[in-house]
């Protein structure tokens, strides 16, 4: 009896580990269409994208998959799975249930819309004009509406938007949420005050000295070595390329990165590199043991984003990692930066000023602009706001969150493609990602006491290899409120990233 279960799950598995490769191949055709595909081959790969979605579709939705499910999951010799069997069992189960809730029409029909949607958004902020945009992006609302309401059922959440939010990060709610970003947002307030009013405001003039493209990219393969994220090597599992917007995309053994190179502002690529590494080293030290298994991947988008944001920021940013790296930064960009020194660049790279870009935001405000985002979207899938009135509730909230005016709907509500692509749940998991690194950053400091004069020396290995044993071989074994607590024995707690910050800017604004 034993062996039928085993068989069975065998076969369940077999299923998925198809799927999974054929998704790493979709990622990997992606990737090609923003680095190196010719300009005319966006309608082939778009059909090539496409039909490599519908066989995805049909896999993943297909009656054999139900039965093996059903006959696992009714065996009396269920328990005799291990704890990574019965995971992958039921995230298995997660996925086929929400894929064959919906009708197959409205799954083309979102699809559809979509990508109408993303074209209308493109002119409609090229333009300037949100009107462009409206008729297309209350579509698109609808039917998100509609497919929220049959997934709120199936996911048995409290509200449509808690079926969005459990997409990007599983069993989370609004109801946490609105309470945990309540709680950041007006330690952020009180702390960009203190800031403001300070004296001892930072000369960011050096970050805009020019610094050729080609003197950037060997910046970059300086930083990925550093970080141990490997690029070279005749073993390398990992690729720098130049693209438009940054992204990392990949699987376990081929995890690739890209940025942009600003001429006039080389901090821009320095971060980004250091972001999207991040991201990398999570999905390079996955459990190799788990590779092509749902419990092999990571664990949510606010977790990754945890890693990116660590290695950006915590590390990226700190006194420690500079102490190590400007001594290269200058050598390599000689003579540029030969007048650059040590505490001058961190209080630079470390300027706090709010703006009206997401993206370009500071480490302090960057959460603000997300928390708006969070309320708007939240408001909007509980019909408290309709699609009209998103510029107007977008510009009071940046008012009076941030202090900043915004002039027209290109660089506010329409200055992300996320809404016109049907991203919604997905804002709140890049201050969630804040907040979590936040928590792992008290749990790493406990565990590894001299982890900040390590890095001073250029050893990353300490905090790489106690990253890699607390969250990334874990893969997707926990849903992420499980993860935190078990590594930081904290349920969500905006505090240590609130403490963080306290700690870091008083000394660099000297309050």
């Amino acid at each position: 009896m034993t062996d039928n279960i085993h068989f069975a799950y065998k076969r369940l598995l077999k299923r998925v580990t198809d799927l999974i490769v054929l998704s790493s191949a979709s990622s990997i055709i992606y990737w090609d269409m923003e680095t190196v595909m010719p300009p005319k081959g966006v309608e082939q790969r778009s059909q090539q994208l496409a039909l490599l979605s519908r066989i995805s579709h049909k896999m993943g939705t297909a009656p054999e998959t139900g039965k093996l499910l059903d006959e696992i999951l009714k065996s009396p010799q269920y328990d005799v799975l291990s704890e990574v069997e019965k995971r992958n069992v039921h995230l298995i189960k997660k996925g086929y249930d929400e894929q064959t809730a919906l009708p197959e029409k409205l799954v083309s029909d979102v699809a559809k819309q979509q990508a109408i949607t993303v074209n209308t958004w493109k002119k409609a902020k090229k333009d300037k004009k949100f009107g462009v945009l409206k008729p297309e992006l209350e579509k698109l609302v609808d039917l998100n509406r509609q497919a929220a309401q049959i997934l709120m059922k199936v996911k048995e959440t409290a509200t449509p938007y808690d079926a969005f939010l459990d997409d990007y990060e599983p069993k989370m709610t609004a109801e946490a949420i609105e309470s945990t970003f309540s709680h950041l947002q007006r330690g952020l307030v009180k702390l960009l005050e203190k800031i403001q009013s300070s004296q001892n405001k930072p000369d960011t003039r050096m970050l805009r000295v020019h610094v050729p493209v080609e003197t950037q990219r060997e910046l970059a393969q300086e930083l990925t070595k550093t970080l141990g994220y490997d690029i070279a090597s005749p073993t390398a599992g990992g690729r720098l390329d130049e693209t438009e917007h940054p992204f990392t995309n990949g699987y376990y053994d081929d995890v690739r990165i890209t940025t942009h190179y600003h001429p006039d502002n080389f901090a821009n690529s320095v971060f980004s590199v250091l972001h999207e590494t991040g991201h990398a080293i999570y999905e390079q030290n996955l459990n190799p043991d788990w590779k092509y298994q749902p419990v092999g991947s990571p664990c949510s988008f606010g977790i990754h984003e945890s890693q990116s944001r660590l290695y950006e920021n915590i590390i990226g940013r700190s006194i420690e990692f500079w102490t190590y790296m400007l001594p290269k930064l200058k050598r390599i960009a000689a003579p540029a930066l030969d007048d650059v020194s040590l505490n001058p660049f961190v209080r630079a790279i470390n300027k706090v000023e709010p703006s009206k870009i997401r993206i370009e935001a500071d480490e302090v405000t960057y959460s603000l602009h997300v928390i708006i985002r969070f309320q708007i979207e939240e408001g909007l899938f509980s019909d408290k706001i309709s699609v009209s009135e998103l510029p107007e509730t977008w510009n009071q909230n940046y008012k009076e969150y941030l202090g900043v005016n915004i002039e027209n709907d290109s660089e506010g509500v329409m200055q992300d493609t996320h809404w016109a692509s049907g991203l919604y749940g997905y804002f709140p998991t890049y201050a969630l990602g804040n907040i979590y690194s936040g928590q792992l950053l008290d749990a790493l400091s406990g565990a590894v006491k001299d982890w900040r004069s390590q890095i001073a020396q250029g050893n990353l290995e300490g905090v790489r290899a106690w990253l890699t044993e607390k969250v990334h071989s874990l893969g997707d074994l926990y849903d992420p409120a499980d993860l935190m607590k078990k590594v930081t024995g904290r349920k969500l707690d905006a505090d240590p990233y609130l403490d963080y910050l306290r700690e870091k800017y008083s000394v660099l604004y000297g309050f």
